[in-house]
């Protein structure tokens, strides 16, 4: 009779899109996180943490078909109830849809406005690709019930602080600021008001959308008769006429040597477009009451070219860019770009409520700005390992529990060697691994004579590689000391690597 074979062992390997992150990159995304956190409590903010989960209904965005919910989300059905369909669950993709669940569903008993901070991973079912995940970190900041402009002045003030507070140093960013209303006005000014321009509308905002990637001649082209790409596809254009397309062009090219001059060209832009004029005095509002905290040109200012989530936001957009080059996998110079976006969403809250709800936020980009502080090698390559007590008599385990007691309760991180204690080149090894600053050995002839040996691993590793054989004998990186010296012999080891 044949034996039956076995099932496949499942395959080790993380899921497409997705990955695991160690140590040193989790201790960093941490400590991140607790200063960007420390920086919003300071500015007044309250920690919400929601579900991972929401009903599609309420992610608004993506909505069912008659088998799953469109792509872009990673959804699910539950269980039918009796002739009931089972709801429509997703894991979130970002953190504003569910902020505009709980405040419509708590508002009775939330203060107005609401200001609060969150922070935690989101979920996109989208095509992954080179530093594009599929779950990835963001850290918001919003403040729900605020309808005055100063809302969003704060808001790029505390974007400031936080890149600072993170490693980020004043000249190697800046926070941009341009607003919808003032690219309403222009559309007015271009003759594309009215329910009957939409669909030309909506061709204009896709089209400035691309001014990164496509360049002003590239949008010039989907504002007028259309532009065909390099594959020979053709992208049909807004069908603006040549003095149209200069309007609008003239909006995304606005920017000027100083913020007064710039607001000024823009309010050339949009003379005659109520709505236009708003914008302009709102943005003119912003950069005064920066100006009147300390935020300067130097830290934000007003640039139009900022047309990321235009068409999503319905007043003030701001952006922080990191100015500074980082070279490509090439080798070429390139800037290294945004790291952090938001802005006013007057109706998001709307869908729920039926009533328009003020509201403006941030979101700030933790993977891209730990990849930006690891460009600039701000951050530190290797984590400080545990001191590690070796163990030379196993049944003696007691004692080496006591020593690992007393370094923590010292406020040292520090572990007992659990392996196998038999080979003590092991044991060297692991800590090695572990990068352990300092190996503790106390074998019978020490514990007879009062003594414990301590290896500075840091100092060994640097002799390894600079020094001659007198220097080994100068600078020893093994020694004794007396047992009730085990602390500050680790401490100045450590005082002195750090």
């Amino acid at each position: 009779m044949a034996k039956p074979k076995k099932p496949p062992r499942p395959k080790a390997q993380t899921p497409k899109g997705f990955r695991d992150y160690f140590g040193t990159e989790v201790t960093h995304r941490a400590e991140m996180l607790n200063k960007i956190a420390a920086v919003y409590h300071r500015y007044g903010f309250d920690a919400l943490e929601s579900s991972g989960v929401e009903t599609v209904e309420a992610l608004g965005k993506f909505l069912p078909d008659v088998d799953r919910p469109n792509e872009g989300v990673f959804a699910w059905q539950e269980d039918a109830e009796g002739d009931k369909p089972g709801d429509w669950l997703a894991l979130r993709y970002d953190l504003t849809a569910p902020l505009a669940r709980v405040y419509a569903q708590h508002r009775n008993d939330l203060p107005m406005p609401y200001r609060r901070y969150a922070m935690g991973p989101v979920w996109r079912n989208e095509k992954p690709g080179p530093g594009r995940f599929r779950q990835f970190y963001q850290c918001d900041a919003d403040t729900v019930g605020a309808p005055s402009v100063a809302a969003d002045a704060e808001i790029c003030a505390m974007l400031a602080d936080c890149l600072e507070e993170v490693g980020i140093a004043r000249g190697d960013y800046v926070v941009r600021v341009n607003n919808r209303k003032v690219l309403n006005g222009v559309l007015e000014v271009a003759g594309l008001a009215g329910d009957d321009k939409e669909a030309e509308r909506g061709i204009v905002l896709r089209a400035i959308d691309k001014l990164d990637r496509l360049g002003p001649e590239g949008v010039r082209a989907l504002l007028g008769e259309g532009r065909k790409d390099e594959s020979g596809d053709f992208t049909k254009g807004a069908g603006l006429g040549e003095a149209q397309a200069e309007v609008v062009m003239g909006f995304m090219q606005a920017k000027r040597e100083t913020g007064a001059d710039t607001v000024a060209r823009l309010r050339d832009l949009v003379a005659g477009s109520e709505v236009g004029v708003q914008g302009v005095d709102e943005l003119q509002l912003i950069s005064d009451l920066l100006a009147a905290g300390g935020y300067g040109p130097d830290r934000v200012e007003i640039d139009p070219s900022v047309v990321r989530g235009l068409g999503y936001y319905t007043g003030p957009v701001f952006e922080a860019e990191l100015t500074f080059e980082i070279k490509d996998e090439k080798g070429r110079a390139r800037n290294f770009g945004s790291v952090a976006g938001g802005g006013r969403y007057d109706d998001l809250v709307k869908r729920f409520t039926g009533q328009e709800v003020p509201a403006t936020g941030v979101s700030i980009g933790v993977d891209r700005l730990l990849a930006a502080l690891a460009a600039k090698g701000r951050l530190e390559a290797e984590a400080t390992g545990p001191v590690v007590v070796t163990v030379m008599d196993r049944d003696r385990m007691a004692d080496y529990q006591a020593m690992v007691a007393e370094l923590r309760q010292a406020g040292i991180r520090a572990e007992v060697y659990l392996g196998n204690p038999k080979n003590f080149g092991n044991q060297m090894k692991y800590a090695d691994k572990r990068q352990s600053p300092v190996v503790v050995i106390e074998g019978g002839d020490e514990k007879d004579r009062g003594v414990v040996q301590i290896k500075d691993m840091v100092l060994g590793a640097q002799l390894a590689q600079e020094a001659s054989h007198d220097e080994w004998k100068e600078r020893p990186n093994q020694y004794e000391v007396p047992r009730g010296d085990l602390i500050k012999a680790v401490r100045d080891i450590l005082d002195r690597t750090s």
